[in-house]
């Protein structure tokens, strides 16, 4: 598989001063990530989903997925510990279809669907 540089290298250090946590974003992600590690150690009996859309590439739809994940995490909380995951570059086998946001980032350019 060959790649093609489509912009600047990522700068790891300007990434995290944009992408900052609030305090309340924060501390439920930190919960979370507590709750995750007693599901994996098996000091929590739920049932850990991973769960997510093949591949996304509309940022206002994945936002609503997630919004209703959210809700859905709620109801179910007792016995399900949920974690959307999202993926922007969709992995192929044989390098047919869409290939996803990060190489691909117009739906319509190269596709074969």
């Amino acid at each position: 598989m060959s790649f093609k540089q489509l912009s600047e290298t990522i700068d790891l250090v300007e990434v995290k001063q944009v992408s900052v946590l609030s305090k309340e974003a924060k501390a439920v992600k930190d919960k979370r990530d507590q709750d995750l590690k007693k599901v994996i150690k098996g000091d929590d009996q739920r049932l850990l989903l991973l769960i997510g859309p093949c591949s996304a590439h509309d940022e206002e739809a994945v936002m609503e997925y997630v919004q209703r994940l959210a809700k859905l995490q709620e109801k179910v909380a007792a016995k399900i510990f949920m974690i959307p995951r999202v993926y922007t570059n969709k992995p192929r086998t044989n390098g047919d279809g869409y290939k996803g946001l990060l190489h691909q980032p117009d739906l319509t350019s190269g596709s074969n669907f």
